[in-house]
């Protein structure tokens, strides 16, 4: 796979029935590893090792209902109350971070009306503090204890 601007993770992998697999330790499960799925396990021990974000306010492919069409976002940080504060969306290494990408983002966003979003493809993050209409970028990713 893919090297990525990300600490290295201790990711479990195995192989069943002619696919890769990973464990995710989100889902509890293994699932099949794809690169967008290669990000997405590092940027989630990145998260939980690294700054500190509790396991188990953290949850994979949450499903919403856009319009009339149902969405996943990729991983969705709760408080603990259980009401959504972040949403992560990730992209496969190879995929340039565009306006499109930040946009998808945005409409998950008007389900979940959080305060941070952050995209990225295991090379570029990008973190946005929303308050309100207005949006302002991050220069790093906040400690789960900045988090307002």
């Amino acid at each position: 796979m893919h090297s990525l601007n990300l600490p290295p993770a201790d990711l479990k992998i195995k192989e069943q029935n002619a696919k890769t697999l990973v464990f995710d330790r989100l889902r509890k499960q293994y699932v099949r590893l794809t690169p967008e799925e290669w990000v997405r396990q590092h940027f989630i021990h990145y998260l939980i090792e690294q700054k500190k974000y509790p396991e188990g306010l953290l949850a994979n492919e949450v499903s919403i209902v856009l319009g009339n069409v149902n969405r996943r976002c990729d991983t969705v940080l709760y408080d603990l109350q259980l009401r959504p504060r972040m949403i992560i969306e990730y992209k496969a290494p190879a995929v340039t971070m565009t306006q499109a990408i930040f946009d998808q983002a945005l409409r998950y966003n008007m389900c979940l009306n959080v305060n941070y979003l952050i995209l990225s493809n295991g090379l570029q993050h990008f973190c946005c503090r929303i308050n309100g209409n207005e949006y302002s970028f991050l220069k790093e990713i906040p400690e789960y204890g900045e988090i307002e």
